[in-house]
């Protein structure tokens, strides 16, 4: 898995991506929010589809879980 900080320069790292403060995490986001960290640095969150959220949770299940009504 990746640290908070490898997290961050991965998200950084693609063109247009600024970060913000949201709520309790920063979000990464080009015009819209596509992933967030929270502030402990231990869990984040990706905006995928539908589909991309299913094949990762199944094949990577230590890594991806769904997020209720996400």
């Amino acid at each position: 898995m990746a640290t908070a900080e490898e997290f961050t320069e991965i998200a950084m790292s693609l063109a247009g991506t600024e970060a913000a403060p949201h709520m309790d995490r920063t979000a990464f986001k080009v015009k819209r929010i596509y992933a967030t960290l929270h502030s402990d640095g231990l869990t984040a969150n990706l905006k995928l589809l539908p589909d991309e959220q299913e094949v990762k949770c199944l094949t990577h299940a230590a890594g991806f879980k769904p997020v209720n009504g996400g």
